[in-house]
């Protein structure tokens, strides 16, 4: 089942399941915006909210996968999450979202004694980042720092923005010493070297932040986005502004505007860009390593990896508990993505 599946990610992972032979059952709150994507395709569907638990797992109970594409997952993934426990349903989503990450690993104890699968993060966010830090990890056993970086959404979708707009005020966050430590938004910026040359970075609370530390145990983490002088200011204000931004009426507006202005990257942009992904890890002894990742457009990235996770399921490579990419399918999982290649800059 594809939860969600008329929103701008959802409709891509339908689209290539589709493609690569899967039938899978369309569902989604809204019944008109289900029922064209069903009928597109010719396939089933459901429409439900996730109000309902006693519902929810009437549904899920005739599901072997569910893949959450509806966001922001900080409101979808808990309720979904404990009914693919009760109904002992494998749990997918794509979120990038740090505090979800962090709530569902908490689960992997009781999803190994139901022998299922919780894997959050199948898309941009976080499996080729996600297998960039094993890949580091490996090359470095004793790391004690990792940096990771990107530049790779030209454009966001929709839902990308709203979670964007709702945690506008909240901060930054990193890893250190092994645990979660706010910081003030934009707290570090540093040159990365990222699409052939170096870049300006700034540090953002990305979902690497908790899962990086659950593939590698490193316990020191920072996630960095490539940025511009302009951004930066703009992040920078957010921590004194960010209160203002985040008023309720202030908030009805802003989304109002990014409901109305915001599709996300076009075909032509899915099919011709690419992201970058670079990666640094340290030790105690000043010893550094350097890796860099090429992937196809991180849309285009989120249906491929998140259409192989689901055929990787189908055909029995299953593991059980709370799991990232890396840990489920080994840090070389990306590189078996048409468009991937991987280079060591140093």
């Amino acid at each position: 089942m594809i939860y969600g599946a008329y929103g701008y990610t959802g409709a891509l992972i339908a689209e290539l399941a589709v493609a690569k032979g899967l039938k899978p059952i369309i569902a989604g709150r809204d019944e008109a915006k289900t029922k064209v994507i069903a009928d597109k395709y010719q396939l089933p569907f459901q429409v439900f909210d996730l109000d309902d638990s006693t519902n929810l797992e009437k549904i899920l109970s005739k599901v072997e996968i569910l893949m959450n594409a509806a966001g922001p997952y900080s409101k979808t993934a808990k309720p979904m999450v404990n009914a693919c426990l009760a109904t002992k349903t494998h749990y997918l989503d794509v979120t990038g979202e740090l505090a979800v990450f962090e709530w569902i690993a908490t689960k992997d104890q009781e999803a190994k004694e139901k022998g299922i699968t919780l894997l959050p993060g199948c898309g941009f966010d976080v499996v080729p980042s996600d297998c960039l830090a094993a890949m580091l990890k490996d090359e470095m056993p004793n790391a004690t720092h990792l940096s990771l970086a990107f530049k790779g959404v030209g454009s966001f979708s929709r839902g990308t923005a709203l979670t964007m707009l709702e945690n506008i005020n909240k901060g930054g966050t990193i890893r250190e010493n092994g645990l979660l430590k706010s910081v003030p938004a934009a707290y570090k910026t540093r040159e990365v070297f990222l699409k052939g040359k170096k870049r300006l970075a700034v540090s953002i609370p990305w979902g690497d932040v908790s899962t990086a530390y659950h593939s590698t145990g490193i316990p020191n983490i920072i996630v960095y986005m490539a940025t511009n002088p302009s951004m930066l200011r703009g992040m920078k204000f957010t921590r004194y502004g960010g209160w203002l931004l985040s008023l309720p009426f202030i908030q009805s507006m802003l989304e109002k505007k990014v409901r109305t202005s915001v599709k996300g990257p076009d075909t032509q942009m899915r099919k011709t860009e690419k992201s970058f992904l670079w990666g640094e890890v340290r030790n105690n002894q000043g010893d550094r390593k350097e890796l860099s990742l090429e992937t196809p457009e991180g849309y285009q990235l989120t249906a491929l990896t998140s259409v192989w996770i689901i055929q990787a399921l189908l055909e029995g490579e299953i593991k059980s508990g709370f799991l990232t990419p890396s840990k489920a399918f080994g840090k070389d999982m990306i590189l078996q993505i048409e468009g991937t290649k991987l280079t060591a800059t140093k």
